[in-house]
């Protein structure tokens, strides 16, 4: 329950962030289309309610006190969350529900968006958010129905769905490709190696699955998401190890060329994750089916 003493006006704290923001009383009247006067009585009752001064006033600047700058730093916070809420709220779509999902980027834009049409006409009157997440989190701390999740199928408190291995092949651009002459595994050895942040022993894993000895197979920039790393190949930067289903639209327009046949082998795969209280939820239900059939099809 909140105490009310410690619930100031959301006017007063706009009034405060904006003129803290500026450091200018007239500027954050100009933002927030009120008098320079009000905005000094917002901040005023703000101050009065704190008990301690949020600003030093200098000729026609106001510059944060201490304890006025630690304050900003955590008002603003709030009222992005506030903000963002109310406009979750105002997306909800009267009808069969919502759905709020993390998905791993790539992933998401890859795969799973383009086939999302599918879920849509089996349930029209269902509306499907994305976050970006690419790392476990606390489905108890996160407003979040589900995710997607890639490595082993643990997950604290979550239930783990099998969706698919991945074939994970080098490539590389076709002018890359006649610039080092590729015909043997050994030949790459010759390349700039692309890396991924998230598997930085990918390329070392790969190499010794094929019988081959590199001495920098660590050594190569270093992208965050497969995504980039697919960019950075098609430009002709180095060779990159991509799972290859992320990457048939470059491979069917022949901006990028498999390599080698050797696809390195991991007992990892991809999962839907929901939390084991939302098991029996019809939402739920309904697109883990959908996506598990999806999966299955490909």
């Amino acid at each position: 329950m909140f105490r009310k003493t410690f619930l100031p006006a959301v006017s007063d704290l706009q009034a405060f962030e904006s003129a803290a923001r500026h450091t200018s009383i007239s500027r954050a009247a100009e933002e927030l289309h009120l008098t320079q006067s009000a905005v000094s009585r917002k901040i005023g009752q703000l101050e009065g309610q704190l008990g301690m001064a949020l600003f030093h006033r200098v000729r026609q600047r106001v510059v944060l006190t201490d304890a006025g700058r630690v304050y900003a730093a955590d008002v603003r916070a709030a009222l992005q969350q506030l903000s963002a809420a109310t406009q979750k709220a105002m997306s909800y779509v009267e009808g069969d529900g919502l759905l709020n999902l993390a998905v791993l980027p790539t992933f998401g834009t890859r795969w799973l968006i383009p086939r999302l049409g599918d879920f849509a006409r089996l349930h029209p009157k269902v509306t499907v958010n994305m976050a970006a997440r690419t790392e476990p989190f606390d489905f108890a701390q996160a407003p979040l129905d589900a995710a997607i999740h890639f490595g082993a199928p643990h997950w604290a408190g979550a239930v783990c769905e099998f969706l698919m291995h991945e074939q994970v092949v080098p490539l590389c651009s076709p002018a890359y490709h006649v610039q080092l002459g590729f015909q043997r595994v050994q030949d790459l050895t010759k390349a700039v190696l692309l890396q991924q942040t998230t598997r930085p022993s990918q390329w070392a894993d790969w190499f010794e699955q094929v019988g081959v000895d590199v001495q920098h197979a660590l050594r190569g920039p270093r992208f965050e998401q497969f995504s980039m790393i697919a960019q950075a190949a098609v430009s002709g930067l180095g060779a990159a190890l991509l799972p290859r289903f992320l990457v048939e639209a470059e491979i069917a327009a022949g901006t990028l060329v498999q390599l080698f046949p050797q696809a390195l082998s991991s007992r990892e795969a991809y999962y839907l994750v929901y939390p084991e209280s939302r098991a029996e939820a019809p939402l739920v239900r309904a697109f883990r089916d959908w996506i598990c059939a999806a999966a299955a099809a490909h």
